[in-house]
């Protein structure tokens, strides 16, 4: 029963990345708590090829950071096109390495935000997995609540501290 589940995400993956990657802009959402970011995703170069020098030249691999709903681990349609972008890159360049720092805003126990990022790492490297990226590229790792990137009490910065950031500690 995994095989058909995992083929059937790979597929949804691969096309969710195929449509991204277009050139297509998201506009951001307006009202709510919920909001996203304007990501423009870049098809790979001429040939289907990454270098290492695109890491930090192709806005879809720029975007390494996937952020969460509360309480949630599910990854947000808005990031799938990243994701692919990153798995492209790990399975052209299979010494390159990833670390996924899992985070959680401040609400909750210590030990219950640690879980959390753990679980959101873990949804993330899923994700990866299934697009192709090879497990042993990936390593999880889960920070909590500990480092926040912002550190005042409401929504609007809860939000920017519930993250996976994509992490490489090695390029290629």
């Amino acid at each position: 029963m995994k095989l058909p589940m995992r083929v059937l995400l790979t597929a949804a993956v691969a096309s969710v990345t195929l449509v991204a990657c277009k050139g297509t802009t998201k506009p951001p959402t307006t009202g709510g708590s919920d909001t996203t970011t304007t990501t423009t995703t870049n098809p790979p170069p001429a040939g289907g090829k990454y270098t290492v020098d695109d890491l930090d030249k192709d806005a879809c691999l720029r975007q390494r950071v996937v952020y969460f709903d509360f309480d949630k681990t599910d990854i947000k349609s808005q990031f799938q096109a990243a994701i692919g972008c990153h798995a492209a890159y790990l399975r052209q360049f299979p010494g390159a390495r990833v670390t996924l720092e899992g985070n959680a805003d401040e609400r909750g126990t210590r030990e219950y935000n640690l879980g959390l990022g753990e679980r959101r790492g873990n949804s993330v490297s899923s994700a990866l997995g299934a697009a192709g990226a090879s497990t042993s590229q990936l390593n999880v790792v889960s920070y909590g609540e500990e480092r926040p990137v912002c550190k005042e009490h409401g929504e609007d910065c809860w939000q920017k501290n519930r993250r996976v950031e994509i992490v490489y500690t090695s390029k290629q």
